[in-house]
């Protein structure tokens, strides 16, 4: 491994994945991973990804030791169902030295499969961070959290946009300023990482509620009203797992789920529109390109608000009507009616 700063390790070349490195490599040779070895090859005949030119001192791969060899600092990012499964592949290629900054928004499950939930049933103790993930899997300490707002699509635009590194450890956000900050991406970091991934897992729901509110031709008041609640359920789901609030308040939370939810670029947000348009949610997840990571979270919400007895309504009325064809309307009605008393009472 060398010893140089300026140089970074990216885990996946998915749009995301790609968006990193065209910021990376704007301040440092950048080593791009990708599991496939089709993908890597047609990449570096022509040098170009999700229609970005990639300059020489980006190295396309499908080799995770060359990876973890050339890379001190290494950003993984890929979905959280295969977080494991990769980590547990580098794992053993990393030491101490070190440091691993993730991009992923959703949770790992060390508990029964997602079949058996209903009669084995998910428990705290079952749900993981990636930042947890990393230190199970690998000997890295000092782990980070890269939060949103982040749409890939934008960054691959050029468009200027901030970003958050949560992590215990202040080399960790110090390393990740020094990678990424640029005259269009402003990094910001905070110590705050639990309530960092929670955030950017939990505003995946609220933003296919956005996307199906938009799908129906409803207007922005309603919009701006379930944004406001979600934002409400991240905190109170946050707090059963003894996160704070400061981060749901942040960038990492308000700043990442006001994005998420509005923008036609997210995926979550577009997962939303075509349920409220009438699509299936079957339909919707065997034609999108990516995954929309909301989904599977609202399953793990779902379960979570049984176990900690939280009010949580629009995280329950998602996971109806995407999981049990509950009818839109009636779940529009149903929080429509919701007996909310207070409007906000974690700043108590």
């Amino acid at each position: 491994m060398r010893d140089n700063k300026k140089v970074a390790g990216v885990i996946g070349a998915g749009s995301f994945g790609t968006a990193l490195t065209t910021v990376l490599m704007q301040n440092a040779e950048v080593w791009l991973y990708s599991r496939n070895p089709g993908q890597v090859e047609e990449i570096n005949r022509t040098r170009t990804h999700f229609g970005v030119s990639l300059p020489e001192h980006v190295h396309v791969t499908c080799d995770l030791a060359r990876v973890a060899a050339e890379c001190r600092v290494i950003f993984p990012v890929v979905p959280s169902a295969n977080f494991r499964e990769m980590m547990r592949d580098l794992g053993g290629l990393l030491h101490p030295g070190h440091i691993l900054i993730h991009g992923t928004k959703g949770f790992d499950i060390a508990g029964p499969p997602e079949e058996e939930w209903d009669t084995r049933p998910l428990r705290p103790e079952h749900v993981r961070t990636m930042s947890q993930v990393i230190r199970e899997e690998s000997p890295v300490v000092r782990v980070g959290c890269l939060s949103g707002p982040n749409l890939a699509a934008e960054i691959l635009e050029g468009q200027p946009t901030a970003t958050v590194i949560a992590s215990r450890f202040l080399e960790v956000t110090e390393a990740g300023k020094r990678l990424l900050s640029s005259k269009v991406f402003q990094v910001f970091g905070t110590f705050e990482i639990l309530g960092a991934e929670l955030a950017g897992a939990l505003k995946n729901t609220i933003a296919i509620g956005a996307g199906v509110l938009a799908g129906m031709g409803l207007g922005k008041n309603i919009q701006a009203a379930l944004i406001t609640r979600g934002l409400n359920e991240m905190i109170y789901i946050g707090r059963a797992f003894g996160a704070s609030p400061k981060a749901f308040v942040g960038t990492a939370g308000i700043g990442d789920l006001v994005c998420t939810a509005t923008s036609e670029k997210s995926r979550n947000f577009t997962f939303g529109k075509r349920l409220g348009m009438g699509e299936s949610p079957e339909h919707i997840m065997n034609t999108m390109p990516e995954l929309a990571e909301g989904v599977r979270t609202l399953k793990v919400v779902w379960h979570l608000a049984r176990h900690f007895q939280l009010n949580v309504p629009i995280n329950q009325m998602l996971y109806r009507v995407v999981f049990e064809n509950y009818p839109i309307d009636k779940a529009i009605e149903f929080l429509m009616r919701y007996p909310y008393y207070v409007d906000v009472d974690f700043l108590d």
